[in-house]
């Protein structure tokens, strides 16, 4: 899938060694609820793993590519999880690497994945969780409608202290 910004694709074997370093970035790990370094060896099993169906395995990656770089590069990552079949719902995350924020990007990745879901997929809802500090997700995803239906007290642990994170939710009319 592409638009006239990025092109969503499914993860290749050749995209290892981008999402192991994703899943190892600090900044990355500091917005989720994961905070383990992963192995490579992990990595390489996740993504030779890949390719099943949406419901039979519960989540789905995309890598994320800018149509506006010559190299091709992956920038990013989108990613569905904890699908549900019988209730046609999924969590959404993205992630976008640092030196590519703020040029659009993610919001025109998450539109078109919005897109996919509602209307090829079939899904009547979407939610994601974002920490309550997090700004500019919060700011992403209220501009693509998902409202703020719930916020989680003391919901992640870091270091001594405890954040609060935001439940949002986009309903397919």
């Amino acid at each position: 899938m592409q638009n006239e910004r990025v092109k969503l694709r499914a993860v290749e074997p050749a995209d290892i060694d981008f999402i192991y370093r994703l899943e190892n970035d600090i900044d990355n790990i500091l917005t989720t609820e994961h905070y383990e370094l992963v192995s490579r060896h992990a990595i390489e099993q996740y993504v030779l793993s890949l390719g099943q169906d949406l419901y039979a395995s519960g989540q789905m990656r995309l890598v994320i590519e800018a149509n506006d770089t010559p190299e091709k590069l992956p920038i990013g990552c989108l990613e569905l999880f904890d699908a549900d079949a019988t209730h046609h719902r999924a969590g959404i995350g993205i992630y976008i690497v640092a030196e590519k924020h703020k040029k659009g990007y993610a919001s025109a990745a998450l539109g078109m994945m919005i897109d996919y879901c509602f209307k090829i997929l079939g899904l009547h809802q979407l939610f994601c969780n974002i920490a309550e500090d997090n700004l500019s997700s919060l700011k992403l995803f209220k501009k693509h409608n998902f409202q703020i239906v719930g916020l989680k007290k003391d919901w992640r642990h870091h270091g001594n202290s405890w954040k609060n994170e935001y439940l949002l939710q986009l309903i397919n009319e």
